[in-house]
């Protein structure tokens, strides 16, 4: 399997198959929201037997362009024997409406062995739009978007915000317009009930998912993919597992701080 490929899964994965948990795609957000200004959490990436990476998410108050936004930004490094081989530094950041939870702003900055990556862009709501400027190369794109379309970060916190978890049930599949880099697309996720999970605080009571994703180079298949969020008022990403078309990949959250709610541990570790 292309090397870059694993190292982007190990790096950016609680900033993208994460990003799907269950909702409903609506033009507002709930007034409840999820998290808030201050939130933060840290994640342990092991490729196989090999602890691989880390990755960050954090919550700031901030305004662009005189509007109150959240700014959340997401940093993947590499670490242990594969900083060594094969180092990767990736940062991910959205600008979000602090009511709707819809993007203004999504940056994506990456080196990955030397493959880097400058990209910004600016979503217009309200003429559909999406200017997608890519700094290394001198090159900017004006494409069309979907109504209520979501970067590959704001979808984690839209969704965490959105999901109503009193009406889940067992098989519910959802759908949420994505935008990455030029493309439109389509994800899709699959309910497969609760679970009590061991993590590093305790026993947790989790909603578990299947994220959809295309077989073939990275994945083994197209039900690759295991997302366990906590059944609260936080819905925070506890653990992701990963069959991949060479070796395995899991994600654990490692530590945290700045949540909203009260984090429910049903026993302590």
């Amino acid at each position: 399997m292309n090397m870059k490929k694993i190292v982007f899964l190990m790096v950016a994965v609680f900033v993208t198959t994460t990003a799907f948990t269950p909702g409903t795609v609506t033009t507002s957000a709930s007034k409840q929201m999820a998290f808030e200004n201050g939130e933060w959490f840290k994640f342990r990436i092991h490729y196989g037997v090999f602890n691989a990476s880390y990755a960050e998410l954090k919550v700031n108050n901030a305004r662009l362009k005189g509007k109150p936004v959240y700014h959340i930004k997401g940093k993947g490094k590499s670490t242990g024997l594969l900083h060594l081989f094969f180092k990767v530094d990736d940062t991910y950041e959205t600008y979000i409406d602090r009511e709707t939870v819809k993007p203004y702003r999504f940056i994506r900055e990456i080196d990955e062995g030397g493959h880097t990556k400058d990209i910004q862009i600016d979503f217009d709501h309200e003429a559909g739009t999406a200017l997608v400027n890519d700094k290394k190369n001198k090159q900017q794109t004006l494409v069309n978007i979907e109504p209520y379309t979501q970067d590959m970060v704001s979808a984690f916190y839209h969704l965490r915000n959105m999901v109503t978890i009193e009406t889940l049930r067992l098989g519910d599949e959802f759908t949420l317009p994505m935008f990455f880099d030029k493309e439109n697309f389509e994800f899709k996720l699959k309910y497969l009930g609760e679970e009590i999970i061991k993590t590093k605080f305790g026993e947790v009571t989790s909603l578990k998912f299947r994220p959809y994703v295309q077989s073939g180079r990275v994945f083994k298949e197209e039900e690759s993919l295991t997302v366990w969020i906590s059944k609260d008022a936080n819905k925070i990403p506890l653990k992701i597992k990963a069959k991949l078309a060479v070796g395995s990949l899991t994600a654990d959250l490692e530590s945290f701080k700045g949540l909203k709610h009260s984090f429910q541990i049903l026993a302590s570790k």
